[in-house]
C-alpha cells in the first residue's frame, strides 16, 4: 500500500502540472492588423525582421494585461478598416484616427494618442500654411483622414495625390514630384528629423486635432479589457515609459 501511495502522489503532481500547462496554452490568439510603414508607430526592424514601434509596444502590453496573444498581420492602411469590418481581422492598431464615420462600422478603444495633421515641404519652399497649398500638388496617404481633409479643403483647387505608403509620398517630395506632403503630425515630424533632415521642414500649425484608437469588430469582447488595460498602463506609468521610448519625452498633460 505504501508503495502504491508513493507512486500515486507523483502522478497526481504530474497531472496537476499538465493541467496547468494546458490551461496556460488556452490563452486565445487574436488576429491584429497593422500598417508596416507608419514610423515610429509601426515599422519593420531590418536586423530582427520583426515589427517594432510605439503601437507594437502598446498592443503587446495590452494583450498581456487583457489576456490574449497577438497574431500580427501587416497590410496597406487603406485595407485595415475593411479587414476588421468584415471579420478577416479581429483588432487593428495603426495610428487610426477615431471618426464618427469609422465608428459606424467598427468599434474603437478609448483614445490612446493625441495627434493632428501637418504640412512638410522641401527646405527651400515658400509654403507657410495650408492656404498656400492651393493650386499645388499635395501628397498624402490613401484612405487617411488627411486625404479627406484635403478633399474638403481644396476640391479641384489642388492636385491631391494619394500614396499607399508613407515612404512613397516622402520620396515624391524629395524628388520634386509633389510640392508638399500633408499627413499625421508624428509621422511628418519623424521623417523631417531623420531621412528628411536638412532637406525638409515642417510648416504651419497642427490641423484638425485627432485621437488614435485601437479598432475592433463591432461588439468585440476585447474592447472592455483593452480599455481597462490602457487605463492601468497610464496609472502605473507604463504608458509614459513606452511613449518616452519612441518620442524622446513623456507625453504632455495639457
Amino acid at each position: 500500500m505504501k508503495s502504491l501511495l508513493r507512486t500515486t502522489l507523483p502522478l497526481s503532481a504530474l497531472a496537476l502540472a499538465l493541467s496547468g500547462a494546458a490551461h496556460a496554452q488556452e490563452t486565445p490568439s487574436v488576429s491584429v492588423a497593422t500598417d508596416p510603414s507608419f514610423v515610429p508607430f509601426e515599422m519593420m526592424d531590418e536586423d530582427s525582421g520583426e515589427m517594432v514601434g510605439f503601437d507594437i509596444d502598446i498592443i503587446n502590453e495590452v494583450a498581456d494585461r487583457a489576456g490574449f496573444e497577438v497574431d500580427l498581420t501587416t497590410m496597406d492602411f487603406s485595407g485595415i478598416i475593411p479587414a476588421v469590418q468584415t471579420g478577416n481581422q479581429e483588432i487593428a492598431i495603426a495610428g487610426i484616427t477615431i471618426t464618427e464615420e469609422r465608428a459606424e462600422i467598427v468599434d474603437f478603444s478609448d483614445p490612446y494618442y493625441d495627434s493632428g495633421l501637418q504640412i512638410i515641404v522641401r527646405a527651400d519652399s515658400d509654403v507657410e500654411d495650408i492656404d498656400d497649398l492651393e493650386g499645388m500638388t499635395i501628397a498624402t496617404k490613401t484612405g487617411s483622414t488627411s486625404y479627406d481633409y484635403l478633399e474638403d479643403k481644396f476640391g479641384d483647387d489642388a492636385d491631391i495625390t494619394p500614396y499607399p505608403g508613407t515612404s512613397d509620398m516622402y520620396m515624391a517630395l524629395l524628388g520634386r514630384n509633389v510640392d508638399a506632403v500633408f499627413y499625421d503630425a508624428p509621422n511628418v515630424a519623424y521623417f523631417s528629423q531623420t531621412r528628411g533632415e536638412d532637406r525638409t521642414k515642417v510648416v504651419g500649425p497642427l490641423y484638425e486635432g485627432q485621437q488614435y484608437g485601437i479598432v475592433f469588430n463591432k461588439g468585440s469582447e476585447w474592447v472592455e479589457p483593452t480599455n481597462e488595460a490602457l487605463a492601468e498602463m497610464r496609472e502605473d506609468g507604463t504608458y509614459d515609459e513606452i511613449y518616452e521610448k519612441w518620442f524622446g519625452e513623456a507625453p504632455s498633460d495639457d
